[in-house]
């Protein structure tokens, strides 16, 4: 088996045996995914964050705690810790191949995975083509996972 082989049969085992920190608003905060990790969570997703607003924040990286956050307009976009780098999901709102990209690249070096949201029904996401608009757009869904 190659490497990446190895890699892909790693990921599907996590996915089917291991437990999670589902995707949920206001659930999935740094505080929260530290306890789910501390009782045995494999993977932990963090709360939706558009692409927009991640692209162009600057990464600050607590010398103290460890803490990384991204951060843009004087706000905390996202946080994470070293210490859950293998086990985080970003989940990313996006509408768009070029900004979902752009996205996932600022932070990929922080994060496990990307999940991008394909459910959302908040007439936010849905009027911005994000979220469950997707599904209703294929090609465009498509489009944008294939550039993840």
């Amino acid at each position: 088996m190659t490497t990446e082989e190895n890699k892909r049969s790693e990921w599907r085992d996590r996915y089917r045996n291991g437990f999670f920190l589902a995707p949920m608003v206001r659930v999935g905060t740094l505080p929260m995914r530290l306890l789910a990790q501390q009782y045995g969570a494999d993977l932990m997703w963090a709360p939706e964050i558009v692409d927009k607003s991640i692209i162009g924040s600057e990464r600050v990286v607590d010398e103290k705690t460890g803490v990384i956050a991204y951060i843009k307009n004087g706000k905390d976009i996202f946080t994470t810790h070293p210490s859950e780098k293998q086990q985080v999901i970003f989940q990313l709102g996006s509408a768009g191949p070029e900004t979902a990209l752009a996205a996932a690249k600022h932070v990929e070096q922080d994060v496990a995975g990307f999940d991008l949201n394909c459910g959302c029904p908040k007439k936010f996401s849905i009027q911005g083509g994000m979220g469950a608009a997707l599904m209703a757009d294929p090609v465009r869904l498509c489009s944008i996972l294939d550039v993840l």
